[in-house]
């Protein structure tokens, strides 16, 4: 297997299927004793599925240039 330029690997598709390793899911990367290089699934959350729940909530209304103003602050 070949890194990139970036650092980046592709995962095999039969360990990301044994894995189920989706896109979006979190990995982590663990150094054995042994001196060998283990890819772990992690439970975290993707950081979008964390939010979803939460588009569409705001109720304020206000336009985006009354946001933007209060954001900035008054000069």
């Amino acid at each position: 297997m070949r890194v990139t330029t970036k650092g980046q690997v592709t995962i095999p598709l039969k360990i990301r299927q044994k894995l189920s390793i989706t896109p979006a899911s979190e990995v982590d990367f663990v150094m054995g004793e042994d001196g060998r290089v283990y890819i772990v699934k992690t439970s975290g959350a993707a950081t979008g599925k964390r939010f979803s729940k939460l588009r569409g909530m705001a109720t304020v209304k206000m336009t985006t240039e009354e946001i933007m103003a209060l954001t900035r602050g008054t000069e």
